[in-house]
């Protein structure tokens, strides 16, 4: 007998009170150990269309909907009473005539008339998406046969509501047509394959071999343990590419799901040594909690995570013992002094600035070199003369860091760099939106020639820890080797129709190239983001705290809610027991967090973009890039959302909400 658990008996359950979830979860261990209870009460669905449909009892209203064949046994959704009988009666599982894809289809004939009428009416006042596919173009994309008739009835208005009452390969095929992709066929099981080992399959159901499997299933979110990978993916992760790739694309589109992926089929190679890494520990550590769940065994231990400064730091230290790092105090006295000795006037965070982002991150090596250096992304122009003093400045400084064995770990990373050392044989960069010129050098002098030997995963739009800078001056050039995802599969369409909001339709990179945004769908529905403006602080703090108490008497969890604040300071500002319903952090500290729920509060003028970077702004390409940050700061901050979404402010409002507010009123 073999157990299963559907991914919709998951979202189901979620949807359940936290007493409701307790329940269920007890049930389900002891129905896996003994579906034969007489307390289950179980009843044959006697208008199921799939006549292996069984309810089983949770309590007096509370029914799991199981499917019962073979001897198998699969936990397929979850509900009050009236609801789970309606949901097996209209549902069946079976596998596809085309592909063999074991799915859950929504029967065409039990979507009410009204539904139906509106496709039709659509698909005479506006023109059909799919009008002239053929049935059998549809039928290997996964589309059940008795839906191939509404799918050509889709439009522009209608798709997003058909493809999600469609199985998921389906629905993904559909919505990257709509946004201009042609969809691969699905892989066909073939006469001797277990369909229920079909990789579309496995992206839905779950075997279960044992309680304890069961439990951590069911108290971890699906995504937490099965990282699926879907088709408009699979070209990133299976394709060779003889130099540095990208695969670029909004927040939510699976650009990490597809490092993992890849990550796992380079490590298959024997002699592969694969690393997977990022700008960040803690990003770093969630990777690592992932791939277990992508790879196993020799593959698993063949793929190193670790963040990129501290391997650097490591790596360094084993091939040139420990170093003492200058911290950014010392550094700044340090310039000013150079400065004041070589009688230059100039403002400590210009210094500060080109030194970091120029002379260190470059490695300059002399005057020469500097005087005639492109500016490499910064726009303040320079005459000769100017280059020449203040070159004497960071000469000086760098001869005080040697005399007092100090090290930047820019440094470190040139230093590598110049002996050619790298212990891997791939390296896949998550969130490289967000790394250093040093790490970007090293990687491509040592990597970069290599077949599949680097691979980048990133959204400029998420940039907000990094100043920009061109690639193409690192001798990474990705151009025909970058790729775009267009479907979201975390962040609910209203979310993300209004995130998008905050960012241009293309973003321009420091070398010129464009990323365009537009095309990006959805894959499901959620409420509207509330967006709110108040004219009093404690009005504000304490409609934040309803709302987060009505998400929470929902049956979200604690560790599902989020509250981000842009200062850390402001965390005070909010009641202490709202800590026991959500987790409170500074924005920043959410890159690559995900929540079902975030209020983002205290969106005030002077607050966000930060009052204190624009005033440091010395001139109007400094303005301009602490706007674009601020902007990528709260579209981070947006997009960690998956089904709700709270933005407000105390007037005078940010224009980045109000902007917002305005555009919804407009709709």
């Amino acid at each position: 007998m073999t157990h299963r658990i559907a991914d919709t008996f998951y979202d189901a359950l979620a949807k359940l009170s936290p007493q409701e979830q307790k329940q269920v979860k007890q049930s389900a261990f002891d129905f896996q150990m003994d579906p034969s209870l007489p307390g289950f009460s179980t009843h044959r669905v006697d208008r199921a269309r799939d006549p292996d449909f069984w309810t089983a009892r949770v309590n007096r209203d509370i029914r799991m909907v199981i499917h019962k064949k073979d001897g198998d046994t699969l936990l397929a959704w979850v509900g009050h009473h009236d609801d789970a009988y309606r949901w097996a009666e209209t549902r069946r599982i079976e596998a596809h005539p085309k592909t063999g894809v074991v799915q859950i289809v929504e029967a065409r004939e039990s979507v009410e008339d009204i539904v139906v009428q509106r496709y039709v009416e659509e698909a005479v006042r506006m023109p059909r998406l799919f009008a002239d596919e053929h049935d059998e173009t549809l039928l290997s994309w996964g589309v059940p046969e008795d839906w191939l008739d509404t799918v050509r009835d889709a439009t522009e208005d209608t798709i997003l509501d058909i493809a999600h009452r469609l199985p998921g390969e389906a629905a993904d095929a559909l919505l990257a047509a709509a946004t201009g992709s042609r969809p691969a066929p699905a892989p066909i099981v073939a006469d001797d394959q277990d369909p229920w080992q079909h990789p579309d399959t496995l992206r839905r159901f779950r075997v279960v071999d044992n309680v304890e499997e069961l439990r951590e299933a069911l108290d971890a979110p699906w995504e937490k343990w099965s990282v699926f990978l879907h088709p408009a993916q699979r070209e990133f992760v299976d394709r060779d590419f003889n130099g540095p790739a990208r695969v670029i694309g909004s927040a939510g589109t699976g650009k990490t799901v597809v490092a993992l992926h890849r990550a796992a089929r380079l490590a298959k190679d024997p002699d592969a040594r694969v690393l997977l890494t990022t700008f960040n520990r803690r990003l770093a550590r969630a990777l690592n909690e992932k791939v277990p769940l992508v790879a196993n065994g020799d593959t698993r231990k063949r793929i190193h995570v670790e963040a990129l400064g501290p391997l650097v730091g490591r790596l360094h230290a084993e091939r040139f013992g420990d170093s003492e790092l200058v911290d950014e105090e010392t550094l700044r006295t340090l310039l000013a002094d150079a400065a004041q000795d070589q009688g230059l006037s100039a403002d400590p965070e210009f210094l500060f600035d080109e030194w970091s982002l120029i002379v260190d991150a470059w490695a300059v090596p002399d005057q020469e070199t500097y005087r005639d250096l492109p500016r490499l992304g910064r726009k303040l122009r320079m005459a000769a003369s100017r280059r020449d003093a203040l070159w004497a400045v960071f000469a000086q400084v760098r001869q005080e860091l040697i005399s007092k064995g100090l090290k930047t770990e820019t440094q470190l990373a040139h230093e590598l760099r110049e002996v050619g050392e790298i212990p891997f044989t791939h390296a896949l960069v998550d969130e490289a939106q967000d790394i250093s010129v040093a790490e970007l050098l090293l990687l491509g002098s040592t990597l970069g020639n290599q077949l599949n030997g680097l691979f980048f995963a990133g959204d400029i739009g998420q940039r907000i820890f990094r100043a920009p800078f061109p690639w193409s001056a690192a001798k990474v050039d990705v151009r025909g080797r970058s790729r775009s995802l267009k479907v979201n599969y975390r962040t609910s369409h209203q979310i993300r129709l209004r995130s998008d909001l905050l960012l241009p339709e293309t973003l321009v990179e420091a070398d010129g190239s464009e990323e365009a945004r537009l095309g990006v769908t959805s894959v499901f529905d959620g409420p509207a983001p509330e967006l709110r403006a108040f004219a009093d602080r404690s009005d504000e703090i304490r409609e934040v705290a309803t709302w987060v108490e009505a998400i929470a008497d929902q049956g979200v969890s604690s560790d599902e809610i989020a509250i981000l604040v842009r200062q850390d300071a402001m965390i005070a500002q909010l009641p202490e027991g709202l800590a026991n319903h959500a987790t409170i952090m500074p924005m920043h500290d959410a890159k690559g967090a995900e929540f079902r729920a975030v209020a983002i509060p205290f969106l005030d003028q002077d607050v966000l973009p930060d009052e204190t970077r624009l005033l440091a702004a010395r001139d109007e390409g400094q303005l301009d890039e602490v706007m674009n940050t601020e902007r990528h700061l709260l579209y981070v901050a947006a997009t960690r959302a998956r089904d709700f979404l709270w933005m407000s402010g105390t007037e005078p409002l940010s224009d980045f909400l109000s902007d917002l507010i305005q555009a919804r009123k407009a709709e």
